[in-house]
């Protein structure tokens, strides 16, 4: 099964049961572009998670486009919008991983698939060649450090553990002179997911900073969160919580598959100004893929993407990639 058949696969509840469901069944309800029409638009996609802000600038961008682009078939608005939510999701998959080591720290709260994500990522990146040390500080979390063990030891990559409740700047240290020694290309580090005392948070993973600039000054760094998409706008709302506490750079967005509320990609992108760098759509290794705008939208709307479905999606975007070109203001 090729990478856009497992994403459009991954996207069958939204397109069957949600946002995209509803979408269909409004444009058939009219033969003609009217007021009306935008209106019930904009209603299904506030409650198909994409949430206010996010649906009135979609629709007023559809409106704005179909004005300009002479559109007056009622069919012919389902590909705009498509186009539109394109435009919404922008960003990708690429990561900064330019230096040796790169750092890439992920958190998240509980159940949302932390642990699970670093395996499938640390895996990924090993079967492009690079070498990778992971670090088990969300010491606080019970089990947290027998799971990320059990994908280590999948994933054939080495650990750097200390025991439950110790403190997670000393094993973010410890992980880094491993990582050294061993002449790493990127170290991944479980680190806090903790959400009840932002300010604990906020310290933590400042102290866990102030080490990595200590011992990695120059290294690329990713600071990725893992967002349950099940959650629908909780997820939006977690994402606001860690931006503020952690400045992150990326979301990775499981249970994609699990779920008909895919609209909430729109809301993470629009209302954080933050793009989403992979989604998970099952349960398989290579079920977390690099996220594609153009070929996301083109999977809820059950569309072949423009640039065909073989090159819809980059397998994975690393330090010899060029810079990512900026995103448009909106």
């Amino acid at each position: 099964m090729g990478l856009f058949e497992k994403l459009r696969k991954g996207l069958k509840k939204t397109r069957t049961e949600g946002m995209t469901a509803q979408v269909d069944s409004v444009l058939e309800s009219h033969e003609k572009i009217t007021d009306e029409l935008f209106d019930e638009l904009e209603e299904v996609l506030i409650m198909g998670d994409v949430g206010f802000p996010t649906a009135e600038r979609v629709i007023g961008d559809l409106k704005e486009k179909i004005a300009n682009d002479n559109i007056t078939s009622v069919p012919e608005v389902r590909e705009t919008l498509k186009d539109i939510v394109a435009g919404v999701v922008w960003g990708g998959s690429y990561l900064s991983l330019r230096t040796k080591p790169s750092v890439i720290l992920v958190i998240g709260v509980n159940g949302v698939g932390k642990t699970t994500t670093i395996g499938k990522l640390a895996m990924r990146l090993k079967s492009m060649g690079r070498s990778v040390v992971l670090g088990a500080a969300d010491t606080f979390r019970a089990g947290a450090i027998e799971q990320l063990q059990v994908w280590a030891d999948r994933a054939q990559v080495p650990l750097v553990k200390h025991g439950e409740g110790a403190d997670p700047a000393a094993v973010v240290y410890d992980t880094i002179q491993s990582g050294k020694a061993k002449n790493a290309d990127v170290i991944i580090i479980d680190t806090a997911g903790r959400l009840h005392n932002k300010k604990n948070l906020m310290d933590e993973l400042n102290k866990i900073s102030r080490v990595i600039d200590r011992e990695l000054p120059d290294a690329s760094r990713e600071t990725l969160l893992v967002l349950d998409a099940t959650t629908g706008q909780n997820a939006v709302n977690q994402a606001k919580d860690f931006k503020e506490a952690a400045g992150i750079t990326g979301i990775i967005l499981t249970k994609l598959d699990g779920t008909a509320r895919g609209g909430v990609v729109l809301a993470i992108n629009n209302e954080l100004d933050v793009p989403v760098k992979f989604i998970g759509v099952g349960e398989q290794i290579d079920d977390l893929q690099p996220f594609d705008a153009e070929a996301f939208a083109s999977a809820m709307f059950d569309l072949t993407p423009a640039h065909g479905e073989d090159d819809s999606i980059k397998e994975f975007m690393h330090s010899n990639d060029p810079e990512p070109e900026e995103k448009e203001e909106k």
